[in-house]
């Protein structure tokens, strides 16, 4: 793929993520340009629970699963999230270790954003980054709700 294909692919999938809603296209370029790609084959691990985590990442082809370890150390399937989804976001927020571990389940393709380059993204567009963080919490609501049902229907 040429660099401008990439660049146009990177910035098709940052645009329809939620991460990235009410983004202008220079903001999003400009993500865009920060991104890297990284590929995931079948069942490659992307992090593990435990480790310290200093990025976040946006699906652009492909499947993942959230897995966590129950009480007799197994691994369960908490979600599975696909493009254009993100995931990660938890540690850059709370400075905490990785909660969940995130696994390939088909092969996919992600774009990897770091602290730095968040922090890189605030200095530049400090309105584009009020809408991202305001977007994590939208997101991160939505995950505790759905937790909250599950939960829920269990009792």
């Amino acid at each position: 793929m040429t660099d401008t294909g990439e660049a146009m692919q990177k910035l098709e999938v940052l645009s329809r993520s939620p991460l990235f809603e009410m983004l202008s296209t220079p903001e999003l370029e400009f993500v865009a340009d920060l991104s890297r790609p990284r590929r995931y084959a079948v069942g490659e691990i992307v992090f593990e629970e435990g480790e310290l985590g200093d990025s976040l990442f946006v699906i652009v082809d492909g499947e993942v699963e959230v897995l966590r370890k129950n009480v007799s150390g197994e691994l369960r399937v908490l979600t599975s999230l696909h493009a254009p989804a993100f995931f990660g976001e938890m540690s850059l927020i709370d400075k905490e270790y990785r909660s969940a571990t995130v696994r390939a389940k088909t092969e996919a393709v992600l774009l990897h954003l770091t602290a730095e380059n968040l922090a890189l993204f605030r200095k530049q567009y400090r309105d584009g980054f009020t809408f991202l963080v305001i977007n994590i919490a939208r997101v991160l609501s939505g995950r505790l709700r759905d937790a909250n049902q599950r939960l829920t229907a269990r009792l």
